[in-house]
């Protein structure tokens, strides 16, 4: 191994793994990319049934107008051009109504008064428009959206939506979280021609033709420090390289580096906070919310899914964004949900989640049965959001850990943003120049 051209491991063939990658091999690095899975893509990747053109995500995504890093990384691929931007309609389910949610004639009539929503008009646009929010961090979202949104807005909007997104943490998230959601979105939703795991796909490729080497269904179970190198283990076969860029769940990556125990990083790594996703997939033979919404936020008045009127906190009508043509006419929905790795809903067969979720849908539409249903699937994700708390920035474990060569970037380092394809570039990037840099 020279110290011109390094070898470099990377655990992880997501977004974050296969923008420094990119890097990696452009300035000359020889790169092999580990992936457990049978796909590229981590969390961002998709499937496809027999009858569809594009390939469909497991877990709904999509890009902003704001996300410039995944286009600068796509467009320095030749790619930029397969990305499109619809608009779609976005509602609230209110007291058994539907409520336009973006910037709309339709916000004159939400159910507040004239003052309150004129003051929740107010702060939303001071937080789009304030260009660095990290100062908010040492108050927590539930008392700064209660204080400047008034009782009554924060009742009515966000906090279901905190509740519904963090369950019993909904109190503990910081405000610099909350400004950063509102500040990175966009009234147009992007999408990749054929889905984001034609993206993936595109992007794994563009780095394979420069000399990348992915290894699919090969999970790493170790990573260590031998002989003055960092190595790591896949298939029982131990690699030294000189720099290992790992970009797994906290848990996995204390399993995986034993190194890491009973040290201060180590510590840190561990007392990360996160919970998991659930998405029940339909593909239904007719529209179910005919009013045009593709995302219609749901209300949860408890983190307990049995005390709320809904069982899932996201009612995703993935057609009335994205033409159902390229799903052979079948209308997709998504039912979304964030809950605890230890929830009962990834205990519940895949059977037994389709019909608690399935039977809220009659509510959105009376005219609903199961005979709409062509077919359903299950995606479960134990570790899908971190859970920032007060003054998350001095919480967060640096890139580079305390094993000599190893680095670590993962989803909870991407904070105070959310957590998404575009950040994951941007990280990637970022650890790929790190890693270089470093002597």
């Amino acid at each position: 191994m020279s110290n011109n051209k390094l070898k470099i491991g990377i655990v992880g063939a997501g977004a974050t793994g296969i923008a420094a990658a990119w890097d990696f091999v452009n300035a000359g690095h020889e790169v092999d990319i580990y992936e457990a899975g049978a796909e590229v893509g981590g969390l961002a990747a998709g499937f496809r049934d027999e009858k569809w053109d594009w390939s469909l995500e497991k877990f709904y995504h999509h890009w902003f107008e704001t996300d410039t890093d995944i286009k600068r990384l796509l467009q320095e691929m030749d790619l930029w051009d397969n990305v499109i931007f619809p608009r779609p309609k976005t509602s609230y389910w209110i007291d058994g109504k539907i409520y336009r949610s973006e910037i709309s004639p339709s916000a004159l009539f939400l159910p507040l008064s004239p003052i309150s929503t004129a003051r929740m008009g107010f702060w939303g646009m001071y937080l789009k428009l304030k260009e660095n929010g990290i100062d908010l961090e040492g108050e927590t979202a539930h008392n700064w959206m209660k204080s400047h949104m008034g009782e009554k807005a924060y009742n009515k909007f966000f906090r279901p939506l905190l509740i519904g997104k963090f369950g019993e943490a909904y109190q503990q998230v910081n405000m610099a979280w909350m400004w950063a959601r509102v500040k990175a979105r966009s009234l147009r939703l992007g999408i990749y021609k054929g889905g984001f795991q034609a993206a993936l796909d595109a992007m794994a490729q563009k780095i394979a033709e420069k000399g990348a080497r992915i290894h699919l269904k090969t999970p790493v179970t170790a990573i260590d420090w031998q002989d003055g190198f960092p190595t790591l283990t896949a298939n029982g076969i131990l690699q030294p390289y000189d720099r290992i860029l790992t970009t797994t769940s906290p848990k996995l990556l204390l399993e995986m580096t034993k190194a890491l125990h009973d040290t201060p990083y180590g510590e840190q790594v561990a007392d990360l906070k996160s919970i998991g996703a659930i998405c029940v997939v339909l593909a239904l033979k007719q529209p179910l919310l005919t009013d045009g919404t593709y995302w219609l936020n749901l209300p949860a008045t408890s983190a307990d899914k049995r005390s709320s009127q809904f069982p899932f906190l996201a009612l995703v009508e993935h057609t009335n964004w994205i033409d159902k043509k390229h799903y052979n006419n079948d209308v997709i929905i998504y039912c979304g949900d964030y809950v605890p790795a230890d929830h009962l809903y990834f205990q519940m067969s895949e059977d037994e989640l389709i019909e608690q979720f399935i039977a809220a849908l009659p509510t959105f539409n009376p005219n609903f049965t199961k005979q709409w249903i062509r077919k359903a699937w299950v995606f479960r994700a134990p570790y899908a959001q971190p859970v920032p708390g007060i003054n998350h920035s001095h919480k967060i474990p640096p890139l580079k850990t305390p094993v000599p060569g190893v680095y670590w970037a993962s989803m909870s380092q991407v904070y105070p943003w959310d957590r998404g394809t575009n950040f994951a570039v941007e990280m990637g990037r970022r650890v790929a120049n790190m890693m270089m840099e470093d002597v």
